[in-house]
């Protein structure tokens, strides 16, 4: 059986998947620590040595770009790919002074002040008002650093340009957006369906880039049914 690598995104652990890791109990599964490294080749070859054999790997928005890497380092090794709320395109023009001042605000005002900045332009505004949903975001930030959360941002600001690459991605690869994700909106993901030999598009209504907590039993039925249709 291949190990099922769930790799979460910026300022997010394993809060992301527990809805998938219900429904996934008879698979082998990992959820990956990117909490010390800068880079995301790095954090791509810490995963690959994490596990030996085959993977199927699922990322969420900084980590899909993680698992995109894993395929590129390791194509022979990762026999699936789910990628959520993600995008391929290499770094934009203002992207590093946005990133940075956001990293600043950080270090001057905690990362409380952070959450409160910026976990509402990540979900979708009626599921704002989910208080279970924004605590559980909220502390999940919580959890993290501002040490922490500069290394992660560096890691996306010298990332490398998936784009180059992601032709090359042969395994069957899932596809899920938040129809009202502001981040990583739908037509990045149809670029990249459009560059994947194997891939399908699956856009969730009422989230926006925290589908997977917005719209919990959708995104973990979907993924499930991808994953375990190649359970062996």
């Amino acid at each position: 059986m291949a190990t099922l690598i769930l790799i979460p995104g910026l300022l997010c652990d394993a809060t992301v998947w527990q809805p998938l890791l219900d429904k996934i109990n008879s698979k082998k599964v990992s959820v990956a620590d990117l909490s010390t490294q800068d880079s995301l080749t790095q954090m791509a070859m810490d995963c690959l040595d994490s596990h030996t054999g085959r993977l199927e790997v699922a990322g969420h928005s900084m980590g899909a770009r993680v698992a995109m890497e894993m395929a590129r380092l390791a194509p022979e090794r990762v026999q699936r790919l789910v990628l959520l709320d993600t995008g391929m395109h290499p770094l934009r023009e203002g992207e590093i002074e946005k990133r940075r001042d956001v990293v600043d605000y950080a270090n001057e005002f905690g990362m409380e002040a952070l959450a409160e900045r910026w976990l509402p332009g990540m979900v979708y505004e009626p599921n704002q008002k989910n208080t279970s949903l924004m605590v559980s975001l909220t502390n999940m930030v919580l959890r993290c650093d501002t040490a922490m959360h500069a290394r992660q941002i560096k890691a996306l600001t010298d990332r490398p340009d998936a784009s180059s690459y992601i032709a090359n991605i042969l395994c069957p690869v899932l596809l899920i957006v938040g129809r009202h994700d502001q981040w990583s909106p739908v037509s990045q993901h149809e670029d990249m369906l459009q560059l994947l030999p194997d891939a399908r598009l699956e856009v969730i209504e009422d989230a926006g880039h925290f589908a997977p907590l917005e719209q919990a039993s959708i995104v973990a039925k979907l993924m499930a049914s991808f994953l375990l249709d190649n359970q062996a």
